[in-house]
């Protein structure tokens, strides 16, 4: 019998043991850093953000690592993208992505826009340049597109990216936000695959609160 009770105290202390190596890997002010005052989810899941930019080259480095996560992201979890609009030509290409994502389109233009400018090089000087590639893109019509970039349903994405962007301390693109309470970036993390270890540490710690409030 006691050498039962060792092996079972063994096997529970084992989570621990783990849990407790995450915490001293993972530092609060140098992987991540909270987010003063934590921004509200109305997610029943924990909403990971990653704030990008078309315009940003190291997101379009990012962006196969996200895709990577995607495949196996915690059930915990679920994943939302918001772009940042700090200048005129960086609201554009945010436009842009809300209107691919209103009209259906983003999963035929997402990673192909990354390509077009950083890669192929595209000129986009204006929205009708991004109307047109679009079009060419997704067989849609470019005077669609150019008519969802200005609808009110983007306008109202737009003005809350901008506040939520400001609101999470954004200070450089990609940027990952865990459940409105944390922020990680490359340069904390020590990579970007590293990015998502401290965002599956975050999420699992994250549900594991909630769960504990609920009583479970």
């Amino acid at each position: 019998m006691p050498r039962f009770l060792a092996v079972v105290l063994l096997f529970l202390a084992a989570p621990a043991a783990v849990a407790q190596s995450m915490v001293e890997r993972f530092q609060d002010g140098l992987h991540y850093f909270r987010i003063e005052p934590a921004q509200p989810s109305t997610s029943d899941t924990v909403e990971v953000t990653e704030v990008f930019s078309y315009a940003c080259i190291h997101c379009a480095h990012f962006q196969p690592t996200i895709a990577e996560w995607k495949k196996t992201k915690p059930a915990a979890a679920s994943f939302v993208q918001m772009p940042a609009a700090w200048n005129p030509a960086w609201e554009m290409l945010a436009r842009a992505f809300y209107a691919a994502e209103a009209l259906g389109i983003l999963d035929r233009t997402h990673d192909a826009l990354f390509s077009a400018i950083h890669v192929e090089r595209v000129p986009f000087r204006s929205m009708q340049d991004i109307a047109d590639w679009h079009a060419a893109k997704a067989g849609i019509k470019a005077e669609d597109f150019l008519a969802a970039t200005g609808s009110t349903g983007v306008n109202i994405k737009i003005n809350r990216a901008k506040q939520l962007v400001a609101r999470y301390g954004i200070e450089g693109t990609p940027s990952v936000v865990v459940a409105g309470r944390y922020r990680i970036t490359g340069s904390s993390a020590g990579g970007w695959t590293e990015v998502m270890k401290v965002v599956d540490f975050l999420v699992a710690r994250e549900a594991a609160a909630r769960s504990a409030a609920q009583g479970r």
